[in-house]
């Protein structure tokens, strides 16, 4: 019974799989599909970092980052552009906050 995945992949998995002598069943994606399944992919490799907390996850996610822009024909000086950008005007993540709450002006706050 073969095991369905019905999930993008690296190029060479399906090479991989071949070699350890089982068949695997591929069709190529294009255009909105692409895109669609990367971002899911995405969000798939974020949460296995967040399981695991395993930085080689980090590296699968951004695998997926480098395809998304190559995806998008945005180059990561454009992505680092953007960065700065925020971090000018909303920081970074140094100072380790954790915003519990906002009030109202008027609000007492305890």
């Amino acid at each position: 019974m073969p095991i369905r995945y019905n999930k993008i992949v690296r190029d060479r998995i399906p090479d991989i799989i071949t070699a350890s002598g089982k068949y695997p069943r591929i069709r190529r994606l294009s255009g909105g599909e692409y895109s669609e399944r990367l971002a899911h992919k995405l969000v798939e490799e974020a949460e296995e970092f967040v399981a695991s907390g395993n930085i080689e996850e980090l590296a699968d996610v951004l695998e997926v980052m480098l395809a998304i822009l190559r995806d998008q024909e945005v180059g990561w000086e454009a992505l680092e552009s953007i960065r700065t950008a925020k971090h000018a005007v909303r920081g970074g993540f140094q100072q380790q906050i954790l915003l519990i709450e906002v009030a109202d002006q008027d609000s007492s706050v305890p």
